[in-house]
């Protein structure tokens, strides 16, 4: 029997955090030293590796391990320091902003990654966003400090500037003779002397510790170097905004870390820092008001659905994100969505593709739950009926093509394939009408290009229905609410198409942005949504 001193002990120890970044500041290599530092792997490889070196464990799929990007989110689960770390990592890619809006949902705090060269991009700004609604922490990362780039002092300057976001920097850079060697952490008063190692970062680095005022830190950094940081730290300890953990707790201040992942300097300070700041799981709202993680009845809900992780065994996960009580082999909770109840047999754990069954998670913990096709992104599973927290909006496509089987006979393959890459997020399917099997071809959304090119790969790979697509010119989608009739009147005028979506929801399809605004200022019989309702 699970007691309140045990729950609160494993909330208190919960981790469960997203890293977020503009493409190539270095996610995935970051996410694999973490996994490095925290002893999830041994030998750490990298996203754009060599044919005969190890490919980023985070990125798991073939296409990924081809290409050198991120298309997928992945859940990675290690214990670091008797804290429990759930790092649920991101597609990279603006082409897939949707599963990293859903990761974002089931974090309770965020790493923003930066370029130390290039400072706050497009795609952070965007992402960064999100997290500021949710008044989700943020921790900042200056990654790639092993090349020439920014004045660590601007930066953090424009930082505050762009985003509307007071810093504090944790740790300061340190460089000698243009090198980067090592970092200051100010809340410890510890210095980090880094020694770059021969295997390219694939194992930990060297370090020697230090505190400020020792009398040898001029010969272990150099006079030149040890004389600048005393300068910086000067600075900043005058004018810099002072350090709040309430401040981070609500947002308001986003400590900084300066890092080279690459060679793995920095990390571990920013690792060890980061688990005793970040927040555990705190309340969550729900259809029956605030759901504290401390109480008892167990709750969580569906964030993710992967299919085929295992090719061999055609499998389909299902990972839900812990809210409340405590899990364990067995336990019997509502399926709130249908209101069936639901046993939970099983579950596990993962480290990317790798997975280990578990007797027990809490609060922060996500769990992989094998199903049958049961559950959706977004489904609630409580002990306590009745309880449901809100649904994961799904965003309307931005770009729409024709699917057609190479092979007619294949369609079954064809639309099994389809069916899942739907329920999983990683498509958007409509039909001509409001009935799937008097539409001949299938018509596919998809946020970016990018989401075209992986779902062709994984219906070839996958479900053995090799495609190809017939783009469609109109992009300006709008989910529509009200009478049919009035709906199929609207949709007779040029430029526009009326859709299906998999639930049966209308969706209207614009040539072009006039269009679009044309009817929205005319139209009142019907509501137009830009999320699905």
């Amino acid at each position: 029997m699970t007691t309140d001193a045990t729950l609160a002990a494993a909330i208190e120890t919960r981790r469960t955090f997203a890293i977020i970044s503009h493409p190539d500041a270095g996610k995935t290599t970051l996410t694999e030293k973490l996994l490095l530092y925290g002893g999830a792997i041994h030998l750490a490889g990298t996203v754009k590796a060599r044919r005969q070196q190890r490919h980023a464990t985070s990125d798991w799929m073939q296409m990924e391990q081809e290409r050198g990007i991120s298309v997928t989110s992945s859940v990675m689960q290690f214990a670091y320091e008797g804290y429990q770390v759930n790092l649920l990592d991101t597609p990279g890619h603006e082409d897939f902003s949707e599963d990293t809006y859903r990761v974002l949902i089931a974090a309770d705090s965020a790493v923003m990654l930066l370029d130390n060269r290039k400072g706050v991009e497009e795609r952070t700004r965007q992402l960064f966003a999100v997290c500021k609604r949710r008044r989700m922490p943020i921790f900042t990362v200056v990654n790639k400090c092993d090349r020439v780039g920014e004045d660590p002092l601007k930066l953090v300057s424009d930082v505050e500037a762009d985003l509307g976001l007071d810093c504090h920097p944790v740790t300061w850079p340190i460089h000698s003779d243009g090198a980067f060697i090592g970092v200051y952490d100010r809340r410890r008063r510890l210095i980090y002397r880094f020694e770059r190692g021969e295997d390219h970062g694939a194992s930990r680095a060297e370090v020697s510790v230090a505190s400020l005022d020792d009398p040898s830190i001029g010969s272990m950094l150099g006079a030149e170097a040890h004389e600048r940081l005393v300068h910086d730290i000067a600075l900043l300890d005058e004018a810099g905004h002072p350090f709040s953990h309430e401040a981070v707790l609500a947002g308001a201040l986003s400590p900084v870390f300066f890092a080279s992942a690459l060679t793995n300097f920095g990390v571990e300070p920013f690792l060890r820092e980061f688990v005793e700041l970040a927040p555990p799981p705190t309340a969550r709202e729900s259809s029956m008001g605030l759901v504290d993680p401390a109480d008892p009845g167990f709750s969580g809900f569906v964030f993710k659905i992967q299919a085929n992780m295992d090719p061999k065994h055609r499998d389909r996960v299902a990972f839900v994100r812990v809210c409340s009580g405590r899990f364990q082999p067995g336990l019997q909770v509502t399926h709130m969505r249908t209101g069936k109840p639901m046993k939970l047999s099983s579950a596990q754990q993962f480290l990317a593709r790798e997975r280990s069954a578990i007797d027990e998670a809490w609060p922060g913990d996500v769990i992989g739950v094998m199903d049958r096709g049961t559950l959706r992104i977004g489904d609630t599973l409580a002990e306590q009926p009745g309880l449901e927290y809100s649904g994961i909006p799904r965003f309307a496509p931005e770009h729409f093509a024709r699917i057609v089987a190479a092979d007619p006979l294949k369609r079954k393959q064809l639309d099994a394939g389809l069916r899942q890459l739907t329920e999983e997020g990683a498509a958007q399917v409509f039909y001509t009408s409001g009935t799937d099997t008097l539409s001949p071809t299938p018509i596919v959304g998809a946020v970016g290009q990018l989401q075209f090119d992986v779902m062709l790969h994984r219906l070839e790979h996958e479900y053995g229905a090799p495609c190809r697509l017939e783009r469609i010119t109109a992009r300006y989608p709008r989910w529509v609410v009200g009478p049919m009739d009035e709906i199929e009147r609207i949709a007779r005028d040029r430029g526009r198409m009326l859709l299906f979506d998999a639930k049966g929801h209308p969706l209207l399809l614009f040539e072009d942005a006039w269009g679009l605004r044309w009817v929205l200022e005319r139209e009142s019989s019907v509501t137009f949504h830009e999320v699905a309702p």
